[in-house]
């Protein structure tokens, strides 16, 4: 055998032999691998059983708590739910005690309902049986008095209405017996009042040129733009002056109709700055208004000094020297009171130079005389009485306020200068066509149908327009609304109807407005 023959064969024994080795070893593996396994399965499965048996004593010991939990939960539920059964219990037997009290008070009520109701059942069959008692007396004292008199009834109504009707006729009689002593007593002021009247109608002319103002236009297409549209220019100018504006077929002139001079003037000059201007309506007429006012309160500033220089006076208070000013307005019986003034100023400053008097005491008595009739129109009284109030508080001396308190004969005059004003006022009045009364009697009128507007709460201003005929009353709507506005009307009506005499009849002509002014910035 070759020796690599040799080498061959030990090569292929040592493989079969290492091939038969590694089976061998492999299956010993195999085996030991399979005992291993066997064991810890065996272990595996102890393990399983003793996790199986801790988890059924943890589900024992679990289930356990939950009955107990389950079974205090039943227990505190049953708990609660009896407590409030036994509330609610309490609480429908408080419901049916109070019922039940309820229905035994109702009980008593309609028990005592009964028993009053059978009193008064009793007392109105009292009460019949009574009247039935007393007309049975009345009917037997009625007879009784028949059988006495022995007249019936109809015969008693007779004889005491004779009996009646003779009193009556002496006491007629007496009546008018004393009628007549009265009527013959008043009859010469009656009689003198007739004569006022009827020339008072006599002079109706007249008192129409003292009231009355004419502005002339341009042309007479300048009426229709102080109209307005609907009227609305007219209106707001006669509204904030007071003044009634009679437009008519008059040429090219417009008539202002007001008993006021003031207010009259005050319209005149607005009316004549809105013709000037052109540009009219109701904003632009409240400005002329406000101006023509502040024009007239000049005009009356200087009024008032003109009539101090003139009658040489000095040292006198800046507030009388306008309410001299504003007699420029006024007038009385027809004439200027503030050229009246200075004219009894002059009279009594030269009667007083002759007695050897201070004459500028008796100028200035007799220019202040009258100061009254500046105010009379707005304060309550007398002229005399409101002139010596105003002069008592701007300090006047004592001889000038009894001077005005006597310059009518109110009081008797104790000093030679009220002696002098008081013959200088009657030398002044007395002069032909001084005064007009019938003129001051319509002023007074119409004074007095504005004051009697202006004492109800509510009115701000009065109008008298239409030669008192009309009475134009400006409320305030926040306290007069449109519902008290006709018993605001019928009570003025009424009482001008008893404080008042007039011809004919006066319409009372209420206006309520509200406005709302702001301006853009």
């Amino acid at each position: 055998m070759e020796l690599w023959q040799a080498i061959l064969l030990c090569i292929a024994t040592f493989a079969v032999g290492a091939g038969i080795s590694g089976v061998i070893l492999f299956r010993l593996g195999i085996e030991h691998r399979k005992k291993i396994a066997e064991a810890q399965i065996g272990s595996a499965e102890q393990e399983a059983v003793r996790i199986v048996d801790e988890a059924a004593k943890k589900a024992e010991s679990l289930k356990k708590e939950k009955l107990i939990e389950a079974k205090d939960e039943i227990y505190r539920n049953r708990t609660e739910a009896e407590r409030e059964i036994k509330e609610r219990r309490s609480e429908v037997s408080r419901q049916e005690r109070r019922v039940q009290q309820k229905e035994e008070s109702l009980d008593k009520k309609l028990d005592s309902l009964d028993k009053k109701e059978e009193n008064v059942q009793q007392k109105l069959k009292q009460a019949d049986e009574k009247l039935k008692e007393a007309e049975k007396i009345r009917q037997s004292q009625m007879d009784m008095l028949e059988r006495i008199s022995q007249l019936t009834v109809d015969q008693a109504k007779e004889y005491l209405l004779k009996s009646l009707e003779d009193d009556l006729v002496h006491e007629k009689a007496m009546k008018i017996a004393a009628y007549e002593q009265q009527t013959k007593e008043e009859c010469e002021a009656k009689a003198r009042h007739l004569i006022s009247l009827a020339v008072s109608r006599c002079a109706a002319d007249q008192v129409s040129e003292s009231a009355v103002s004419v502005v002339p236009l341009p042309n007479d297409e300048m009426k229709g733009r102080i109209i307005g549209r609907e009227g609305r220019n007219i209106r707001a100018l006669e509204q904030l002056t007071g003044v009634d504006l009679i437009i008519d077929d008059t040429p090219e002139a417009i008539t202002l109709s007001c008993f006021d001079p003031v207010r009259r003037e005050v319209a005149r000059i607005a009316l004549e700055k809105l013709i000037q201007d052109g540009r009219i309506h109701p904003t632009r007429i409240e400005e002329m208004v406000d101006k023509a006012r502040r024009e007239v309160e000049q005009v009356i500033k200087s009024e008032g000094e003109r009539a101090v220089l003139e009658a040489n006076i000095h040292g006198l208070n800046h507030e009388l020297i306008k309410l001299i000013g504003r007699l420029h307005y006024r007038t009385s019986y027809r004439q200027n009171v503030l050229n009246h003034s200075i004219e009894v100023a002059h009279l009594a400053g030269m009667m007083a130079s002759e007695l050897g008097v201070d004459p500028a005491l008796a100028r200035r008595a007799g220019l202040l005389h009258d100061i009254g009739k500046a105010l009379s129109h707005e304060i309550e009284g007398s002229h005399v009485q409101i002139g010596v109030d105003v002069c008592k508080k701007y300090r006047e001396s004592a001889d000038v306020i009894h001077a005005i308190e006597a310059h009518h004969g109110d009081v008797e005059p104790k000093t030679v200068i009220a002696v002098l004003v008081q013959a200088a006022d009657a030398v002044s009045a007395a002069r032909p066509a001084a005064r007009s009364e019938n003129f001051e009697n319509y002023i007074k009128r119409l004074e007095k149908l504005e004051e009697i507007c202006r004492s109800y709460d509510g009115v701000d201003k009065s109008f008298a327009i239409q030669a008192g005929r009309e009475v134009r009353i400006m409320v305030s709507p926040e306290k007069v609304n449109d519902e008290k506005m006709i018993i605001v009307a019928r009570e003025i009506a009424k009482k001008i109807e008893d404080e008042m005499d007039y011809p004919g009849q006066i319409k009372v002509n209420i206006i309520r407005e509200s406005r709302a002014v702001e301006y853009a910035k």
